[in-house]
């Protein structure tokens, strides 16, 4: 699957509606595959300094990935999920490779700036994982971020 579709989209900032806790840095406005009138926010990076699995692992009815909720850990409240386990006909859809998902409703984002803080960071501007730096490290400063 190519994620060159996606090259032209902003990266985002998320942080959690509920305690304003930033969630990532590398965040992404998306469809769900099985719905696309629902919207939602994913990263490619595991946010795992900032959110923790709660319960067991489930499938919806649309489609047989397994899921897992993912929870905010400074306030602990659901704020999106995990594609455990992506099924077949997710995978060969055109997606942009994210496995990390945050609910539109249970978090607000910023558009990030690139690094003369005149235009929108694009994710085809940044690097690729392998190359970057952890999630953790990535710390956009206030004026990196727009709303």
């Amino acid at each position: 699957m190519s994620t060159s579709n996606f090259k032209n989209k902003c990266v985002t900032q998320v942080n959690c509606i509920y305690c304003e806790s930033l969630l990532c840095t590398r965040g992404m406005k998306a469809v769900l595959l099985a719905d696309t009138e629902i919207e939602l926010f994913s990263t490619d990076v595991p946010p795992n300094r900032t959110v923790d699995f709660v319960a067991s692992c489930y499938s919806t009815e649309s489609c047989k990935c397994r899921l897992r909720d993912i929870a905010c850990l400074k306030c602990g409240n659901v704020v999106g999920y995990h594609v455990v386990a992506p099924c077949k006909p997710c995978l060969l859809s055109c997606n942009n490779g994210h496995f990390w998902m945050f609910n539109s409703d249970a978090v607000s984002t910023l558009n990030r700036l690139d690094a003369t803080g005149l235009n929108l960071l694009l994710w085809g501007d940044l690097p690729e994982l392998e190359d970057s730096e952890n999630e953790e490290s990535e710390s956009p400063s206030e004026e990196e971020c727009i709303r």
